[in-house]
């Protein structure tokens, strides 16, 4: 049997068993069960099964740091389902800016530099779930092993690449009412939902404001009837309406990233994704 029932089965079970296990978790790579994350779930199955016998089940919640900027980068971890990561960095008079967003599409940790260098970023939990980790020693072997393999990390790497040098840019040059916008569609592709659970103090260290400032933006922002803000969560309105007053940052990262890696940022793919996991919800 086939189909968003069946796929939403499959996925309830996969869940349950990423939380429940300690052990290492061997990925099914003899049939389609999807992880919930896919940077993964696009390989083919040679490659898949490459990695597969190495990789770790965890959980994290919300808040939890992954890595610390100076930390050697031991692990590569993939967000799977909705959980979030935020790569943030901290100046020395503890006022904190947010580099990337990254979710159910990709991996942090030892994706650019394959090696135990040092983090130049912290990496902060934003939405908690099951996440799978690979040792960054076992992705170096396995790439050594296929070009393919190889290649799709090195793509990843390319977007992850993107993300940093837009957001690095619409810092510099947007307002911050853009930038608000900018960063809750980036979240809301990352949890498949309109109502986001985002506190005023979370949103004000990711875009580098007080969050004072930040109160009024947002209040702003709702009497023009794009957002409503409640007591720790934020809800988008209308997402077209959203999209045409943020500025193009979004729109032109998620275009590269398409171009650069379909099977992963394609809207059919993100589509499916959320409707597999609302199944198993």
């Amino acid at each position: 049997m086939s189909g968003p029932a069946a796929d939403g089965r499959v996925r309830e079970e996969l869940v349950g068993s990423l939380l429940s296990r300690t052990a290492p978790f061997v990925m099914p790579i003899d049939n389609a069960a999807p992880t919930g994350n896919l940077l993964l779930d696009a390989l083919p199955a040679a490659d898949r099964g490459l990695i597969a016998p190495d990789l770790e089940a965890i959980s994290h919640v919300k808040g939890q740091t992954i890595f610390e900027a100076g930390d050697a980068v031991t692990h590569i971890t993939f967000p799977c389902d909705h959980a979030v990561v935020a790569l943030v960095v901290s100046t020395r008079d503890g006022r904190t800016a947010e580099t990337a967003t990254i979710g159910h599409e990709g991996a942090v940790g030892g994706i650019v530099s394959q090696g135990r260098l040092p983090a130049s970023a912290n990496a902060l939990v934003q939405n908690g779930g099951p996440m799978l980790r690979l040792e960054v020693e076992r992705l170096q072997e396995a790439v050594r092993r296929s070009a393919s393999l190889r290649d799709h990390f090195a793509r990843y790497a390319d977007c992850l690449l993107a993300q940093l040098l837009q957001t690095a840019a619409c810092n510099a040059l947007h307002p911050i009412e853009q930038r608000c916008l900018r960063w809750l569609m980036a979240l809301q592709d990352r949890i498949q939902d309109d109502t986001l659970p985002v506190t005023h103090e979370l949103l004000a260290s990711m875009l580098g404001v007080q969050r004072t400032y930040l109160t009024r933006i947002l209040r702003v922002l709702q009497e023009q009837g794009l957002i409503q803000v409640g007591r720790g969560r934020i809800t988008i309105l209308d997402r077209r309406a959203v999209s045409a007053a943020a500025c193009e940052c979004h729109a032109r990262v998620r275009l590269h990233c398409e171009a650069v890696l379909g099977d992963v940022y394609g809207t059919e793919n993100l589509d499916r994704t959320a409707r597999v996991a609302a199944a198993a919800g």
